[in-house]
């Protein structure tokens, strides 16, 4: 098995038995059952597989509420997770509930929207860069239509 698998197996396996609140105690235990990684790659894992940061620790998502990658995905994701959505410049600002900003950036990393460049999540808060202010607007008009949001 490589050894990408079997970190990642690990990761999934150690935060459904016990609460992680910091990735360097998640990288310690991998660490512990002989899984060396960077933070850098630990961060990867993590956004690959989807693992969200909640008040408790880091969990899996629910298999039950994965939605389906692409734009069908991202508009089920912004339905549940977003509560508003500003531009300022060349990126666009999210709001979710607490703990729910990473699950939001997972999905629009997934669905790659035309002239976004990347996301930066936070707890409630996921910035969307943008490659021009008219880019951004585009994409703050596309993710309220996704999200059923009226326009402001």
């Amino acid at each position: 098995m490589p050894a990408k698998t079997r970190r990642q197996s690990a990761i999934l396996r150690l935060i459904s038995s016990r609460s992680f609140r910091r990735q360097e105690s998640l990288r310690d235990a991998l660490l512990a059952e002989g899984l060396p990684c960077t933070q850098a790659t630990l961060s990867r894992d993590l956004a690959e597989l989807g693992i969200l940061k909640s008040a408790v620790g880091y969990r899996a998502p629910d298999p039950t509420s994965v939605a389906p990658g692409g734009e069908q995905g991202l508009a089920v994701a912004l339905r549940r997770e977003l509560v508003g959505a500003a531009r300022g410049g060349t990126v666009v600002v999210l709001r979710t509930p607490p703990g729910h900003g990473n699950a939001l950036a997972v999905e629009l990393d997934r669905a790659r929207l035309p002239g976004m460049l990347g996301t930066i999540a936070g707890d409630d808060t996921v910035f969307v860069a943008a490659n021009s202010a008219s880019t951004a607007e585009r994409l703050l008009r596309r993710v309220r239509a996704l999200a059923q949001l009226p326009s402001n």
